[in-house]
């Protein structure tokens, strides 16, 4: 006798089908797993054995085995404990196939029985569902999660045996009604807290309003983690789409309910490679995937190995990462906005007109130019944070303003301009293709001559070109503008300002 028992399991960003196998046959008691399934699944035979015993359930005393299909796919976890034990109920006449149809199970096993919740739920309920899978049995902690997804319904068990007599239609589980909400957090640092700097709170608004990458460069204690902070609070809700990849990575490497906000993902400059772009012998996600449709802050970038840095490039290019292990190859999105500060010297005081620089030539030269060229390149906008004076100082403490208020609805309504011109939710001005820009940015022919000009004077790439053509046609949506102008090519202009020593 063959059972068949649906599951799934996350392989990467998105998740694989896993049809659970079972055959018994005469012979000396054994359980054996086949499937290509790594040691943590080697070793559910065990859990499985004591929950099924512990569940008052009878483990037929026959050769089992039980495949993992398609074997050709690496397995890793503990998605599948639930299935397996189905599997085995199913061999020993506990639970009849036709009980199973249109029904999946994903779930770890205690050795009491008990089901535990697992990683990538999301992943794992939104692939079943396109398989036309109808119900979902689950650990009840994975419940409200996976309830984010439409169309499937959702069971959330504690146990094996509440999964064993709903099957039977002994004791109908009855899960207490899941509200769908998204909270965002209007908490944390606001521009309105930020004294004085308006021309890098000016720079900060453009950044976010066309999903910009931006650095901010100046002495320590001018404000620029502040800067940084104040934009998680600037960014748009999101979206229901936005949300569902969200959930989807952050599932992949912690808990996770759907009452979330936008990523802000601040890793430290010892964190390891591994940690931000991704990779291990799982090839799990990093910090640049976690930040999806968020800001990646990397504080005083230069401190971060030139490893990482470089290999930042082709992600804030292509806006995803394929890591590529020996067995395993997942690509990840990697939508992020890049807001990243820097202190112009070692020391952090060459240009400060308070403090003296103490470092020699070669070293600021050195410091500055760990931002390699490429990488450079890549950073739409460089905004220079300069100390505000005390008298300055006193006079704004007293001071109240609204412009945090204020700079949401220029967002906002940039944003619609945005998702007019593009017909899209999800598209902003950072991220059209070259080929498109023509046809969806409207420039003057004084705006285009000046921009032509500068590009020569200034000999700047390609890249430079698009980028700064990006940023005018974000200020001009600002300016609630048609066309791009001069003042719009000569405002994003300054924001390329290279530093004296590069």
């Amino acid at each position: 006798m063959v059972s068949k028992v649906i599951s799934a399991a996350p392989i990467g960003y998105e998740a694989e089908i896993i049809e659970v196998e079972g055959d018994s046959s005469k012979g000396l008691p054994s359980l054996q797993i086949v499937g290509m399934g790594n040691k943590a699944i080697d070793e559910s035979k065990e859990r499985v054995r004591s929950a099924i015993k512990n569940s008052m359930l009878d483990f037929p005393a026959k050769k089992i085995i039980i495949n993992l299909a398609p074997a050709e796919i690496p397995k890793d976890g503990t998605f599948f404990d639930l299935p397996i034990a189905i599997s085995i109920l199913t061999l020993s006449n506990q639970l009849k196939q036709h009980e199973l149809d249109s029904r999946a199970f994903v779930g770890e096993l205690s050795l009491g029985g008990e089901l535990r919740p697992v990683k990538g739920v999301i992943n794992i309920i939104e692939k079943l569902r396109n398989q036309g899978i109808k119900e979902v049995f689950l650990p009840v902690e994975n419940l409200e999660a996976g309830s984010i997804i439409d169309g499937i319904k959702l069971i959330g068990a504690k146990n094996l045996k509440e999964v064993f007599l709903h099957l039977k239609k002994e004791k109908i589980i009855k899960n207490p009604r899941i509200v769908k909400e998204l909270k965002n957090s209007n908490s944390g640092v606001k521009l309105d807290d930020i004294i004085s700097q308006e021309q890098a709170k000016r720079a900060l608004t453009i950044a976010i309003a066309g999903r910009h990458n931006i650095l901010l460069t100046g002495p320590p204690g001018t404000g620029k983690t502040m800067l940084a902070q104040a934009a998680l609070n600037l960014l748009p809700e999101l979206s229901r789409e936005e949300l569902l990849e969200v959930l989807k990575i952050n599932g992949l490497v912690e808990e996770v309910s759907p009452n979330i906000s936008r990523p802000f993902r601040a890793p430290h400059h010892t964190a390891s490679k591994v940690s931000i772009i991704g990779g291990g012998s799982k090839a799990m996600p990093g910090e640049i995937s976690l930040a999806h449709n968020g800001v990646l802050f990397l504080d005083e970038i230069p401190e971060f190995p030139k490893s990482i840095l470089e290999s930042l490039r082709q992600p804030l290019e292509d806006r995803k990462i394929t890591v590529t292990r020996t067995n395993r190859k997942s690509s990840y999105p990697a939508n992020f906005m890049l807001i990243a500060t820097m202190n112009p010297c070692p020391c952090g005081f060459y240009g400060d007109t308070n403090k003296e620089c103490t470092c020699s030539s070669t070293q600021i030269i050195n410091y500055q130019r760990k931002l390699s060229g490429p990488l450079m390149d890549r950073i739409d906008m460089v905004v220079n944070v300069e100390r505000i004076h005390n008298k300055e100082l006193i006079s704004s403490i007293s001071s109240s303003s609204s412009e945090h208020a204020n700079a949401k609805k220029q967002i906002e309504m940039s944003l619609k301009l945005q998702h007019n011109r593009y017909n899209c939710s999800n598209l902003y001005n950072s991220m059209v293709k070259s080929s498109d820009l023509k046809n969806k940015f409207s420039i003057s022919p004084e705006a285009e001559s000046l921009l032509n000009l500068a590009t020569s004077k200034l000999n700047l790439s390609a890249r430079s070109y698009l980028k700064i053509l990006k940023v005018s046609r974000t200020i001009a949506d600002l300016d609630s503008s048609k066309d791009i102008k001069p003042n719009h090519i000569s405002e994003a202009l300054q924001y390329r300002q290279k530093n004296d020593f590069q």
